[in-house]
Parts: C-alpha cells; structure tokens; sequence
C-alpha cells in the first residue's frame, strides 16, 4: 500500500457537518444588519473565513466577526454531527501511522470546539489565524506541508468546498472531494494517491 507523506483534513463540512450550522449564524447575523442572505451570496460563505464573510457582509466592521463567531459557536455546542466515515478513516490512518493535520478556515476557539468530539490526536492544527491568509488561498495548506516537513505533492487533502478544493489544490496537495453527502473516502482509496 502507496503511503502519502500526510494527510490533511478540512474541518467544516468535511469531518463534522457543520455547513447548514454556519449558514444560519450567517443568516442569523445578516438579518440582524438588515441584510438577509440569498442564494448569490453562498460562493461569499461556503469554506470562507470569518474574516472574509464579515468584510461581505459589512466592510470595515468588525464587531460583524465576534457576532459570527459567537453565532456558529452556539450553534455548534447545540448540534455536531461527524460526517459518517470519519471516526473509521481517523482510526485508519492512525494505525497505520500516518500523520494527519486539520486545516481550517475556522476560527481557533471554533476549531478547539470540535476538535474533543473528533476524538483524534491530530499531529498539527491549522486555524484560521496561522496564515496571513485563508482559503481559498493555499497558505494553510503550504503552512501544514512545511510544518509537517512533508512534500505537497505527496500529501493528500480531503476537502469541501470549491474554497479549500482551490487551496489544496493551488498548494500543489492531491484532493479528495468528501463531505456529509458522500461521507470520507477509504484508508484505501486515500493511500492509493497518484504519488504513491
């Protein structure tokens, strides 16, 4: 079996299905300014940072980023769900040693939220605030590989939304597309990796 130097998780959307809860601290937060969300604003909020949607929300507020926060952290206190193959790939990797970093566009205080219920040590964590900026450019994803010491080419990262696909993709990462409607891929399917 083909080993990939790291495998690199997207946090929302991804390992917990926690987009529809994002979604409504969004709306939440939108209908407070007077400004209700539509269906052209999800490429704004769908695997963006807090920062991002706030500045479309509301340029130059920013007490908008503490609401969303506090809106999606609610939420997710609330009702957490992990995406159905997740707990199994985790342990997969685990067992088989291969190290795995969580790179989010959260938030930390949202990311150390989910982060007991995952259930996994993973061996580096990626928020929001650990580049100058987030998806959908790469530099969470090029932060994780150097702090890993790994090869982009040789890790794999297992994405979302058209975001975090374009920033592991543009970090140079092989991607894998899971999610709550497709769950996560195989340990199999993971380590069959073209670089492997």
């Amino acid at each position: 079996m083909a080993v990939p130097d790291a495998v690199l998780f997207d946090m929302d959307g991804t390992l917990v299905d926690t987009e529809g809860l994002w979604w409504e601290a969004v709306a939440a937060v939108a209908e407070s300014l007077g400004r209700p969300l539509t269906p052209a604003d999800l490429p704004h909020v769908h695997g963006r940072t807090v920062e991002d949607v706030a500045a479309h929300l509301l340029p130059g507020s920013p007490s908008v980023v503490a609401g969303l926060t506090g809106a999606f952290a609610c939420r997710i206190e609330e009702d957490l769900r992990i995406v159905p193959g997740a707990a199994e790939l985790l342990a997969g990797l685990a067992a088989v040693a291969i190290p795995t970093a969580l790179v989010s566009a959260s938030p930390r205080c949202i990311v150390e939220l989910v982060l007991p219920r995952l259930g996994h040590p993973f061996d580096l964590v990626i928020a929001n605030e650990d580049t100058a900026r987030g998806k959908p450019y790469p530099d969470p994803y090029l932060e994780a590989v150097r702090r890993l010491g790994a090869a982009p080419g040789r890790c794999v990262a297992i994405e979302d939304s058209p975001a975090g696909i374009a920033a592991a993709t543009a970090a140079g990462c092989h991607v894998l597309v899971a999610g709550p409607e497709h769950g996560l891929p195989s340990l199999g399917h993971v380590c069959a990796f073209p670089g492997g």
